[in-house]
């Protein structure tokens, strides 16, 4: 099991370069995060939602994701209510004592159902942590960290950022916070994102072997562009993904999502930066938003909040000031309703009842329904508005939302998908501006390529095919992160204590 002194240390990758050396070894192998709060999610081939973590876990493996990877998905709608979701249905939202006291023990049960399904069917399972197991004001209802390793009766591997400083603090810390019995279940110590010579490190690594009586099994560098969806919106917290200062200069394209406060699926636009010639930001203020290529309103946990916030912080006038001059805008999940021109929620699904005014971008109202859809999809773009070259052009994703959207009359759908009861118009188009339910759309390498395109020539500038691959690129980095750990991590000593 992969445990870490605090969010953001690398647990996550860790697993994922675990899953795929033993995949590589031979071993039938499967993730497990018995509970995990995220945004980012993940959906099965029959329609559950789970962790993105888990999936790209899973793919890793080379196994199918299922609901069992990640049988409890936490997914905060405001600072003290989490929408529960348990075998990858929602089964209702939660505050945090409310959770506690009345919940969290089925919760537990339906962690112990999943990882029995597991353990019967794969030989190695790798198990993600949550956060520290220090946390000592959580560790009644910590069911992610130690509990879970009791449950496998997993040894433990702590993990700790050297980025951030105080590393010998983290792990010396955590392993005194927690309880004797459970304390003994670390097994070593890994310290992760290590830049420069690792020699000057052998002072405190013997430190820390002698005062703790574990091993340090490694010292992992840090790895920049590795490839693999984050799950936590704090790695945006830097905001620029590919810095903008080369933009112009190199003649790129300049692509600008607007930072939403409860943003959500933001791995969606990871692919984008596949392309060597696109910049990537993720913008706070409007003020720092300029004159890009293209505006992205994002996947969002709460919609009617977000919407407030544009309004509040004056994104609302920037982003329809920008679509008068022209700038291409694509609205996904939320961001789709947020461009239409009302989001009525009678139920109070999200939170407040009411009917809201959207920005009238899109001829298009979004009603909210408590059935969430969860589904993968895939289909044609429809060839309206401003993607009439990429007519017929073949796109697929998932889809994780709770609202039904009605098109007006003059309204043009961006996409068919093909389904098993036939063909469903998605989404909604007029001229530049473009929504959809669709995420992971651009994982799509000939919409994505075709669509840059558009805006390239949008710019005067002459289309390009860098010949990328999605897929490949994604196998690549799981290679890369697995041989990054087969070079600096004891995995002799790992096996040994798995017995293989």
């Amino acid at each position: 099991m992969i445990q870490g002194t605090a969010s953001h240390v690398g647990k996550s990758i860790l697993v994922t370069a675990f899953c795929r050396i033993f995949k590589q070894d031979g071993y039938r192998v499967a993730p497990f995060k018995a509970q995990n709060m995220a945004l980012n999610a993940y959906v099965t081939s029959d329609g559950g939602e789970i962790g993105r973590a888990q999936g790209i876990q899973s793919e890793a493996s080379g196994v199918a994701a299922t609901v069992d990877m990640n049988p409890v998905l936490l997914k905060p709608k405001r600072d003290t209510v989490a929408q529960v979701i348990v075998h990858g249905r929602q089964v209702g939202d939660f505050s945090a004592r409310d959770y506690r006291e009345n919940y969290l023990e089925k919760a537990w049960k339906a962690v112990t159902e999943s990882f029995a399904r597991l353990a019967a069917e794969y030989e190695i399972i790798v198990i993600e942590g949550a956060g520290s197991p220090a946390e000592v004001n959580l560790r009644e209802r910590d069911i992610a960290n130690m509990r879970a390793a009791a449950l496998a009766d997993a040894p433990v591997i702590l993990v700790a950022d050297i980025d951030r400083g105080g590393v010998f603090a983290q792990l010396v810390g955590t392993t005194q916070l927690l309880p004797p019995d459970e304390a003994a279940r670390i097994r070593g110590f890994v310290i992760n994102k290590f830049r420069g010579d690792s020699s000057i490190l052998e002072p405190g690594l013997r430190f820390l072997e002698e005062n703790t009586g574990r091993p340090v099994l490694g010292v992992l560098p840090y790895l920049p562009d590795l490839g693999v969806a984050a799950e936590d919106s704090v790695s945006l917290n830097g905001g620029v993904v590919r810095p903008s200062t080369h933009v112009r200069e190199c003649w790129a394209l300049d692509i600008a999502v607007v930072r939403l406060p409860r943003i959500a699926n933001f791995d969606d636009f990871d692919p984008l930066l596949l392309e060597p010639d696109v910049s990537l930001r993720f913008v706070t203020h409007p003020a720092l938003l300029g004159a890009p290529d293209l505006v992205i309103l994002p996947g969002t946990k709460n919609t009617v909040a977000d919407l407030h916030w544009l309004y509040a912080t004056g994104w609302a006038d920037v982003i329809c000031r920008r679509v008068g001059c022209g700038t291409p805008v694509l609205g996904v999940c939320g961001g789709y309703q947020m461009l239409g021109k009302e989001i009525r929620d009678p139920e109070g699904c999200e939170d407040e009842a009411g009917a809201f005014s959207g920005l009238g971008l899109l001829d298009a109202a979004t009603v909210f329904l408590p059935e969430k859809v969860t589904a993968r999809s895939h289909g044609v773009v429809t060839g309206a508005g401003m993607l009439a070259e990429l007519k017929d052009e073949e796109v697929s994703g998932y889809e994780i939302h709770a609202g039904e959207t009605v098109l007006g009359a003059k309204a043009e759908p961006v996409f068919v998908l093909k389904q098993s009861h036939g063909e469903t118009a998605e989404g909604s188009i007029r001229g530049a501006v473009f929504g959809t339910y669709l995420h992971g759309l651009f994982e799509a390498d000939g919409f994505r390529r075709g669509f840059l395109n558009l805006l390239r020539k949008r710019r005067g500038l002459a289309p390009e095919d860098f010949g990328v691959s999605f897929i490949r690129c994604k196998e690549t980095s799981f290679d890369r992160v697995a041989a990054t750990v087969r070079e600096h991590l004891r995995l002799d000593e790992v096996y040994r204590w798995l017995n293989l």
